[in-house]
């Protein structure tokens, strides 16, 4: 089991409770969602997979098979090398190309080789479609080629897991859908993903175990309709459906 959460507590940096009694489970090659309203502990709970959050009361707490409650900072880089995480906002380094943004991962995790380095990097844009865009700069990409850069990022030291804090975000709906399509080709690989979101459409379209956050509390939903359609309240429906829409007018 690449994680296992067993009556974990999720605290603020001030002390506040974000997350109380978490039961979580994460297998190899599994697809998971964590959907919840905003601030309702979804980055949190994220957080704590990839060691920015501590943890420091649970009965169990497991990333890939450290325990977090003694987990200590010199740990955290070589576990970190073995999961990939994606973001919002891409976070792709705008001062460099494609391929150096790359690069610079690669050899920051050890690599030396140039042959290795050029070929792995030719690997993931395949795997991601990107290929024609190696030489490019950020700016010169849209929002949805940004993030498919962003999990070739990811998946560069074959991972165990990827972590993607609303990775469709930014993204119009047609995008999102690509997105999360190619997220489901990872993780059918054996490369488990974890992932926040509001796009609560593409969860009957590509199926996984659904996940909960709400007032203090993680829930599995997955097959639960009732609560997977109470998981937004209709003024919150609403909103996405403004955004979305005022997204496809740009």
């Amino acid at each position: 089991m690449l994680i296992d959460y067993k009556n974990v507590n999720i605290y603020h940096k001030d002390g506040g409770t974000v997350l109380r009694g978490v039961d979580f489970h994460v297998d190899e090659g599994q697809f998971v969602y964590i959907i919840g309203r905003v601030g309702s502990g979804k980055s949190s709970l994220l957080k704590t997979i990839y060691f920015e959050v501590y943890v420091d009361e649970a009965d169990t707490a497991t990333v890939l098979g450290q325990n977090l409650v003694t987990l200590k900072r010199k740990q955290i880089p070589e576990l970190r090398r073995q999961m990939g995480i994606v973001f919002q906002d891409f976070q792709l380094l705008s001062d460099r190309t494609v391929f150096k943004n790359l690069q610079f991962v690669l050899r920051a995790t050890g690599w030396k080789k140039k042959a290795d380095i050029n070929a792995r990097i030719d690997e993931v844009l395949a795997a991601v479609d990107m290929t024609d865009s190696k030489e490019k700069m950020p700016h010169e990409l849209s929002g949805g080629e940004q993030q498919r850069i962003a999990i070739a990022r990811a998946i560069l030291n074959s991972p165990k897991m990827i972590v993607a804090d609303e990775p469709t975000g930014n993204l119009d709906p047609l995008t999102a859908d690509s997105i999360i399509q190619l997220l489901r080709n990872i993780s059918q690989t054996g490369t488990a993903v974890i992932m926040s979101t509001h796009n609560i459409p593409l969860l009957d379209k590509y199926p996984g175990t659904v996940y909960r956050c709400n007032d203090g509390q993680l829930e599995e939903v997955t097959n639960d309709n009732k609560k997977m359609a109470i998981a937004y309240d209709d003024n919150e429906q609403e909103d996405l459906r403004v955004d979305y829409s005022e997204r496809e007018k740009l």
